[in-house]
């Protein structure tokens, strides 16, 4: 085999033109591939990532009424509907691939904040637990967190985020500052932002909606201190946070089974937990943008068929000037298998190198086309690797036509080969 390989590799430095012309087409259509297979991973990638976030990976779990999330300011509290206690958090912990999650209350849209004669329009209360902001990806930028006391001892404390602070603050420094939700004076500790660095690519004005209702004005409260402001208890939500972005929608089902199973709604309320399957959406947009892509790594394809031709051809030359060569061979006794390896193993080599500066040439185009045409790109591991192993194949299957018939020379006919 070895010997196969340096002779190969012999034939090939001994006719550099005519070799690297034959790889051209193994070399363009492997390249091809290679930068269409990581642009579309690239933009999978950016669609996972617009629609979910970059490293978060949580997943919320909303009490539906229907199709429509329930709104208690609207509606009436539905029976039926248990607290989420830490027997249910415990067993939403215990999910495979969960890490953390909390439980939290949310009123949306409320009219009664006010901060001196100032009033939030469109504000959302949060009523959390001890996990929320861990779960959530939210670090403290000013002031302080919740204390171990603030939630056993109903203190009116708040926290606020950014959305807040410019809309009734300005340039003043919240922390001190009292806040009035629903009649009673809560005093702003801190002030939280997200903390992964990750910013969404907006371009529609889908997008923008999307983005726009996450960056609302939010004061988050101590769960216990919620009935201080609104007099009663409203059902919680959940979110979940998983290990990968892959895991989220198995843990999300499996949180909203372990949910609805502890309720005791009428049938006909149609109220339920449901998971947000955000996963699901990302995988339909990458399959829609992915179409049109396959379709181009099938055309790109066809210069794989034809450079296998080209091989084929310049194998069925190589055997017709090499024939005195075959038939001395034969005649110091080498038999049809050893001449079958030589001429296949050349055309195998012959590819394969093809294969490998394919591979170069388009991670190269990949960079390129992302700098020019401003699309992501993300390298293909089992691409590189299938591609350089196709190739190879390429020259067996298109080199075993020459080599049999490089085999099947009889050796007094090819010693008497002009």
């Amino acid at each position: 085999m070895f010997e196969n390989i340096r002779l190969s590799f012999q034939g090939i430095f001994s006719h550099k033109i005519r070799s690297f012309l034959t790889m051209l087409g193994i070399i363009i259509g492997i390249a091809a591939i290679i930068a269409i297979v990581s642009t579309i991973k690239g933009t999978n990638e950016e669609i996972k990532n617009n629609l979910i976030g970059s490293g978060e990976n949580t997943v919320k779990i909303t009490l539906m009424q229907g199709d429509s999330e329930m709104e208690f300011q609207w509606t009436d509290i539905p029976d039926g509907v248990p607290v989420i206690d830490k027997s249910t958090i415990d067993e939403l912990m215990a999910v495979k691939d969960v890490q953390n999650c909390t439980a939290y209350r949310l009123q949306t849209y409320v009219d009664r904040l006010f901060y001196n004669n100032t009033m939030l329009e469109g504000g959302n209360v949060c009523g959390v637990d001890e996990n929320y902001f861990d779960t959530m990806g939210f670090q403290i930028m000013k002031g302080k967190g919740f204390a171990a006391r603030d939630y056993s001892g109903q203190r009116k404390v708040c926290i606020i985020n950014n959305a807040v602070v410019k809309s009734i603050f300005g340039l003043d420094d919240p922390v001190g500052k009292t806040l009035e939700i629903g009649n009673e004076p809560f005093t702003v500790v801190g002030v939280v932002v997200k903390s992964s660095q990750f910013e969404p690519v907006i371009n529609s004005i889908d997008d923008y909606k999307v983005y726009s209702e996450s960056e609302g004005g939010v004061i988050y409260i101590p769960s216990e201190t919620w009935p201080i402001s609104f007099k009663f208890d409203v059902p919680q939500n959940v979110v979940i946070k998983v290990k990968d972005t892959d895991a989220m929608t198995a843990a999300g089902k499996a949180a909203e089974e372990i949910l609805n199973d502890r309720l005791s709604v009428k049938k006909d309320s149609n109220i339920k937990y449901k998971s947000e399957n955000l996963l699901e959406q990302a995988e339909k947009l990458q399959k829609l943008s992915g179409s049109t892509n396959n379709m181009l790594i099938w055309i790109a394809s066809i210069s794989l068929l034809v450079g296998g031709i080209g091989v084929m051809n310049i194998m069925l030359v190589s055997v017709t000037e090499r024939t005195r060569e075959i038939g001395l061979k034969k005649a110091l006794g080498a038999r049809r298998g050893k001449i079958l390896m030589q001429f296949l193993t050349e055309a195998s080599v012959l590819t394969s190198i093809g294969g490998i500066i394919g591979v170069g040439a388009g991670i190269g185009l990949a960079q390129i086309v992302s700098k020019m045409a401003e699309v992501p790109v993300a390298i293909s591991t089992p691409a590189i690797i299938v591609s350089v192993v196709f190739s190879m194949a390429v020259g067996i299957i298109f080199g075993l036509l020459p080599s049999i018939k490089a085999a099947r020379l009889d050796p007094i006919d090819a010693l008497r080969y002009e």
